[in-house]
């Protein structure tokens, strides 16, 4: 009874509801009122993430044609391998519906309910029972997972968490500190993998590690009128209630610092089961690999344009924070109504209480890079193409109104993109810059890998801010039309209207020296000319 509990408990789909459903006709997350990646399968994008390998960690994992049971019957799944945790999986062993379902979602290769990367390869590590099991064996998978394909994983999904009253450390609080969130965030720098983690939901309880800063944390979102655009109302509520909402079960990051980056679909999601039947579930865990798979289909356009060695493409396009910058930065926040003014935006996404993105402290105070349930928007796949199709621009000559880039910057110092044509007046600007939290291995044995037993260091997060300044202007302060300005986050993130028409740069500034006096970033940008 234990062990059937620990699985329950410690996957992100408390609220699941499976009911049958028929496979014709279903109005799947795929589609145009979802994330729009079925449009990225067909000509002439044909992508559907080929050759790309993702990765899914979880208490179990999906059953494996030719080896498990459980799927003798269904042949929808193609995986490329299955573990427990850093060793082979056992025939029959840890297999689990919960993580068949999230394994779909991803790969399935099923006609009627095709996962959002079908040609993706997808490596599974099942953790085991939580009953002996804890966080340093959820990193070891994780790690393993991260070393597959050769050590290229382009990203790893994680739909299960840890609960605080699970954490050894005394009185534990979600500061970053728990070892499975230092984990994640040493293993995006070290194996250069973007983790996408299911968000916090229900009464709170699965936080860890929600409370990273180099993955992306999901929340889930359910249709209005057909269409997925508002946040569930089983998503925890994302403002830090202090000690008296620890208390009463309901985990949040300390110092304000914003859990949520990004909303995928996630209620009522046609899934495939081991047996072949498509049932129906909630969750976050259903979200998460939505942006996981995304990932693979953006990187498969990336292979395509470096094999074609295309202009403005460079391997930066693997880096896992160009990949959340994209990601954020062609998030739907506000519908456009035809104009093009509002980036072409496809919904409005409202939050639990039914306030939009302008009805947001994010937008109005730039110390609040992201909103507390809706992060910076929805995910849409195919807006995240067009933003990463626009290709890699550099600062040392003007750069077009879409773009993205990766370098460094210097403390003390600044990098400018001047914008090639001058901004429309009442246009919206995008604008997200990311970078890492600098978390160290303490390697005992010197094998450059996680060993159980060991632990890690956290070095800080150096501070980065990000303007749109007039482009005659001398200094940010002078010519500041919109800033995000965060002390505590690892994402900045600009979305603001322009005053007046004219010529404008977009600057990234190394405010606060905490770590290494050079700091890694990614920036997208996308703009009305």
């Amino acid at each position: 009874m234990n062990k059937k509990l620990g699985w329950l408990i410690w996957g992100l789909s408390a609220s699941c509801l499976s009911v049958p459903v028929l496979a014709s006709g279903l109005d799947t997350s795929l589609g145009t009122n979802g994330i729009d990646a079925a449009k990225l399968h067909q000509p002439p994008y044909n992508l559907i993430g080929r050759k790309i390998a993702i990765g899914q960690v979880e208490i179990g994992r999906p059953g494996m044609f030719g080896w498990d049971k459980a799927v003798s019957k269904n042949r929808a799944i193609s995986l490329a391998a299955v573990f427990l945790r850093n060793g082979p999986a056992k025939s029959n062993n840890g297999v689990d519906p919960h993580a068949y379902n999230v394994a779909g979602m991803m790969v399935s290769t099923d006609k009627g309910l095709p996962g959002v990367a079908p040609g993706a390869r997808l490596y599974s590590s099942a953790v085991g029972s939580t009953k002996n099991m804890g966080q340093p064996e959820e990193c070891l998978s994780a790690q393993h997972i991260a070393m597959q394909n050769g050590g290229d994983i382009r990203a790893i999904n994680f739909s299960f968490g840890e609960p605080l009253n699970r954490d050894p450390r005394p009185d534990a609080v979600l500061d970053g500190n728990a070892l499975l969130t230092l984990c994640v965030d040493w293993s995006s720098r070290v194996h250069n993998v973007l983790y996408a983690i299911a968000g916090n939901q229900g009464k709170g309880g699965i936080p860890i590690p929600t409370d990273n800063f180099n993955g992306v944390n999901v929340a889930f979102s359910s249709r209005r009128g057909g269409i997925f655009n508002k946040v569930d109302v089983s998503n925890l509520a994302g403002v830090n209630q202090g000690a008296s909402g620890r208390l009463a079960g309901k985990e949040f990051n300390l110092d304000g610092r914003r859990a949520i980056s990004i909303v995928a679909p996630g209620s009522n999601i046609p899934l495939l089961n081991p047996d072949g039947k498509i049932n129906k579930a909630t969750g976050t865990s259903f979200a998460a690999p939505h942006v996981t798979a995304t990932v693979a289909l953006l990187q498969e356009f990336s292979d395509r344009q470096l094999r074609a060695k295309k202009p403005n493409w460079s391997v930066d396009s693997r880096r896992h924070q160009v990949m959340k910058a994209v990601l954020l930065n062609s998030a739907d926040k506000i519908q456009d109504n035809g104009n093009g003014l509002r980036l072409g935006m496809t919904r409005t996404l409202i939050d639990k209480q039914n306030q939009n993105w302008l009805d947001s402290d994010a937008y109005k105070d730039p110390k609040i890079p992201l909103d507390a349930q809706m992060g910076a928007g929805h995910l849409n796949a195919f807006r995240a193409y067009q933003q990463f199709n626009a290709g890699q621009w550099q600062p040392a000559k003007a750069v077009p109104s879409i773009g993205w880039d990766y370098r460094q910057v210097a403390t003390g110092t600044s990098v400018d993109y001047q914008l090639t044509k001058p901004l429309k007046q009442g246009s919206f600007v995008s604008i997200t810059l990311s970078w890492d939290r600098l978390v160290e291995l303490s390697d005992r044995n010197q094998n450059q890998q996680f060993d159980v037993g060991e632990t890690f260091r956290d070095q800080g997060l150096n501070n980065l801010d990000l303007y749109l300044v007039k482009a005659d202007a001398k200094n940010s302060d002078a010519g500041t039309v919109c800033s995000s300005v965060s002390q505590v986050d690892s994402v900045e993130h600009i979305f603001c209207p322009v005053p007046a028409s004219g010529d404008y740069k977009i600057r990234v500034q190394f405010r606060q020296q905490v770590n290494a006096a050079t700091q890694p970033y990614a920036l997208a940008w996308w703009t009305v000319n």
